[in-house]
């Protein structure tokens, strides 16, 4: 067998968003029933093959660093943190669309791990906007998920997409809202689709 590319792509948010259950999701096809809260960082694999069936068919060893704790973390929790976000390839951006809050978030996050080496202040400015220049240099890819799109309101739902719209803006970001349907509960491994 041929040696595999590695690509790494880290999973930020706020705990309780989602992240472990849809690294979860990602690398095992199937929900994870009981999830826990994650210490420091999970590591989980997915073999992709980009392009399948192809003459530019080419295998990729996907790893996805989901990375614990809370974005108001102390700085020595921070800077502990720091050394997961070396030799990146990806970031996806977690956040749960019934909480404004992991929303708002999601920009010490990404500043966190883009600039790891250097402090974020004067990044965010008082009035809470999101400074779009600080990182129009970044050539890290990233990739926005909303998680409980289907524990909003029906009423609500489109309130919640434009505000989220703005986020995917500001990160230059593609944006998916997930809803785990119930067929994703089932014990029947051939009713599950990714």
């Amino acid at each position: 067998m041929a040696s595999l590319d590695r690509v790494k792509v880290l999973v930020l948010g706020d705990s309780g968003v989602g992240k472990s259950s849809l690294v979860h999701l990602l690398c095992q096809n199937q929900v994870l029933g009981n999830p826990s809260w994650t210490v420091g960082c999970s590591v989980d694999v997915r073999v992709h093959d980009y392009r399948e069936g192809t003459p530019e068919e080419k295998t990729y060893y996907i790893e996805l660093w989901d990375v614990g704790g809370s974005v108001g973390s102390a700085s020595s929790v921070k800077s502990t943190r720091a050394v997961f976000y070396n030799f990146v390839n990806g970031i996806i951006l977690v956040h749960d669309l019934t909480n404004k809050k992991s929303s708002q978030n999601l920009y010490p996050w990404s500043l966190e791990a883009l600039s790891k080496d250097s402090s974020p202040t004067g990044i965010i400015v008082s009035n809470g906007d999101y400074d779009r220049e600080q990182f129009a240099e970044n050539s890290v890819p990233l990739l926005l998920i909303g998680t409980k799109f289907d524990q909003i309101p029906e009423n609500k739902r489109n309130d919640v997409l434009t505000r989220t719209a703005f986020l995917s803006e500001d990160f230059n970001a593609e944006e998916i809202n997930l809803v785990i349907e119930k067929r994703y509960f089932t014990r029947d491994p051939s009713q599950v689709r990714v």
